[in-house]
């Protein structure tokens, strides 16, 4: 009977805790937001740092997010529970497979920023063995023919640049790709120079990697940022909260005065900041 009461007191404190976590962010989200710019407000005194139309920055800030209150989606269907992890979900389709994680996500992300915006021939990745697989070669026909851990361009099909053939390109890069290759085709960025479309990575096995969506900033110049992440299992994109600041959250300080970026489910230190090369 004891054990029975100390875990109802236990449940009922969790909840408590979770409500009041709730209650403190419910400020800054905008349950009738359609996109991420839209979703979560600004924290009195901060205003979103402009951002030119057609830039990735612009794209990412537009990004479509489920209605308020979705759960995140595994990719076979089942539900990821949200113990204050995420405040929204992006709405990108992550397919049935167990392929899109964390950094497979973010260059799904680029790879759409790229493709709707008529720069195709800029999208190209890196498998973990350095092949560069390069999209525009993709859409002429050349096929990635992989043997052992040699790779080369083969052409078997006619030139295609429909949805459907980038889509397939892009399975492509999420099986041989991840963390480690994307790490290595990244330049790195000082902390204090971040800006929306920057990654915070760790490359490796394990390693994780989540996107800077967005950034605001107040009169005095300080800036705050939105984290979004897929994880393992392939997972739909997710805003993440902020455990380690509630009366910000899901927003985080941009400190360089501190090293580590604490984030729900792993820790980067400001030295992990990235971006892709052309961006």
């Amino acid at each position: 009977m004891r054990k029975i009461l100390i875990g109802a007191s236990l449940v009922a404190v969790l909840s408590f805790l979770a409500l009041r976590y709730a209650i403190a962010q419910s400020a800054f989200i905008n349950a009738k937001g359609n996109v991420i710019g839209e979703r979560i407000n600004c924290p009195k005194g901060f205003n979103r740092v402009p951002e030119k139309e057609g830039t990735f920055a612009n794209f990412l800030r537009k990004l479509k997010v489920k209605p308020d209150g979705s759960p995140v989606r595994y990719y076979d269907g089942t539900t990821k529970f949200n113990n204050n992890l995420y405040a929204a979900v992006i709405d990108i389709n992550i397919g049935n497979k167990n392929l899109q994680q964390c950094a497979d996500v973010i260059m799904h992300v680029r790879a759409e920023y790229l493709y709707t915006t008529h720069q195709e021939n800029k999208i190209h990745f890196n498998f973990t063995n350095g092949f560069r697989a390069e999209y525009s070669k993709w859409k002429e026909g050349y096929r990635i023919s992989i043997t052992g851990n040699k790779t080369k361009w083969v052409k078997t099909a006619q030139p295609d640049n429909s949805y459907k053939t980038f889509l397939d390109f892009m399975d492509v890069v999420y099986n041989y790709g991840g963390t480690l290759s994307l790490s290595k085709e990244l330049v790195k960025v000082k902390y204090n120079d971040m800006q929306p479309g920057d990654i915070l990575i760790k490359g490796g096995s394990p390693g994780h990697a989540e996107l800077i969506v967005d950034m605001a900033e107040n009169n005095a110049g300080k800036k705050i940022f939105l984290l979004t992440q897929s994880y393992m299992p392939a997972q739909e994109m997710q805003l993440l909260t902020n455990r380690n600041n509630r009366d910000i959250s899901p927003w985080y300080e941009l400190n360089a005065a501190n090293p580590n970026i604490i984030t729900p489910e792993w820790d980067f230190t400001t030295s992990q900041l990235m971006r892709f090369a052309d961006n």
